[in-house]
């Protein structure tokens, strides 16, 4: 699986029960303390290996770090990294550091799957339910951190869910039967929503009165507190998108807001859902209904 099918990670397969899954992501930092940010980094980078059903196996440091910063901090960001790939019960092996103006952390990360049971983004089928496993708003928090209109309640509960890793999640939707999977990541919502809709060859209707959101995440956009890849991501999957009449134009925005580290979205058959709820509800694992897919193309909301 190559860039002609845009998913979440290249698959190579290098046995008739293995294939080998690997991700590439590093971005710059998004809260004040090192150590968390490159544990952000490292469960972000992970991520999408969990949305592919692999289990990691491994991974690699890829770090520009600026000659002036204390060595402490460039330390910090490391050791971040290195406690949640110990989480995720893999090594970090090796890899490269260069120097740069500004600071840069993330991973290539490396698992492993059986060829039949890789889940893709397409496969998606009218009647399934979408669910989804961790809030939104996650960009306009960070946002609203680096503009210190954030409250350090709101930033402390955005990086908790940042730093969780997405494998209970997975190893749920797996058990579940789920039938298409990403991470919302940077292209938000409902850039990634729309992936999965596309190579489906379905639509989405989504319920916004249904999305959970972070503490002080509609509060902060309705104060237009977005990064520019809110507007970045409004741009190019605007025309896929039909909104409810009475939403506000700050909740559409808020709709295209990019997470870091963000939850799977998935697809089930509408009894798997009703189990897949069930079994998260008994593990205290966050899961929501938050719409469902329907014959035709591009993304509905209704509020």
């Amino acid at each position: 699986m190559g860039l002609d099918i845009a998913d979440d990670a290249a698959i190579y397969q290098v046995a008739e029960d293995l294939a080998i899954v690997i991700t590439l992501d590093f971005f710059t930092p998004i809260v004040d303390d090192p150590f968390a940010y490159g544990a952000i980094a490292a469960a972000n980078s992970l991520s999408d290996l969990y949305a592919m059903g692999a289990r990691p196996l491994l991974a690699l440091n890829v770090a520009a770090l600026p000659k002036k910063l204390p060595i402490e901090i460039g330390a910090d960001i490391i050791r971040g990294g290195a406690s949640k790939a110990r989480e995720a019960g893999i090594p970090i092996a090796g890899g490269h550091t260069i120097q740069d103006e500004e600071p840069k952390y993330g991973l290539v990360a490396v698992g492993g799957v059986h060829p039949d049971r890789i889940i893709r983004k397409g496969g998606a089928r009218p009647g399934d339910v979408l669910l989804l496993s961790k809030r939104l708003g996650a960009g306009v928090i960070t946002t609203g951190l680096m503009r210190d209109t954030a409250t350090p309640e709101e930033i402390a509960v955005v990086t908790e869910g940042m730093l969780a890793l997405n494998r209970a999640a997975s190893k749920l939707a797996r058990a579940h039967n789920v039938h298409a999977m990403t991470d919302v990541t940077g292209f938000g919502l409902l850039g990634h929503g729309w992936e999965i809709a596309k190579q489906s060859q379905v639509g989405f209707e989504i319920d916004y009165r249904a999305l959970p959101w972070y503490p002080g995440a509609k509060r902060l956009g309705e104060d237009w507190t977005y990064p520019g890849g809110a507007f970045d991501n409004k741009l190019y999957f605007g025309p896929h998108v039909i909104f409810a009449p009475n939403m506000a134009e700050w909740e559409q925005m808020l709709c295209f807001g990019p997470e870091t580290s963000g939850g799977l979205l998935m697809a089930f058959a509408p009894k798997d859902a009703e189990r897949a709820l069930a079994d998260a509800r008994s593990r205290e694992i966050d899961l929501w209904a938050i719409g469902r897919v329907v014959a035709g193309d591009g993304i509905r909301l209704i509020a």
